[in-house]
């Protein structure tokens, strides 16, 4: 088994971890101020692991003034589509692309910013 958990930096693990967990209905499975893993309630499948910047000095999360998300999408397959845009709509969230068809898979998606700036996609 080939399973990827990416790991992205943000400024506060706490306030981001609450972000995600309200918009995929994920839950905290490590938690803290400096590093949090975000897993599905479901199979606990890792989800999506928060690292604050420049703690434990990797070389590619010591800049926090950096673009977060250069070249990035966490793109999110959801069963509850429709509860995560209410969900999203809930948290204010800067909307990039409300709920239409991707042309291309066919599939209900949007599309946001989370509170670094990350690009974030759902999809059904």
């Amino acid at each position: 088994m080939i399973r990827p958990e990416i790991i992205i930096a943000v400024k506060d693990v706490e306030k981001s971890s609450a972000w995600y967990q309200q918009l995929l209905g994920c839950e905290s499975r490590h938690g803290g101020g400096t590093f949090e893993i975000l897993a599905d309630p479901e199979d606990d499948t890792v989800v999506l692991c928060l690292h604050k910047w420049a703690a434990h000095g990797h070389p590619t999360m010591t800049d926090p003034k950096v673009t977060p998300g250069n070249g990035l999408i966490l793109f999110f397959r959801v069963t509850a589509f429709e509860e995560a845009w209410d969900k999203a709509q809930q948290l204010k969230a800067i909307v990039e692309e409300p709920p239409h068809v991707n042309a291309n898979s066919g599939r209900n998606e949007f599309s946001l910013r989370d509170p670094d700036g990350y690009y974030v996609s759902v999809t059904d």
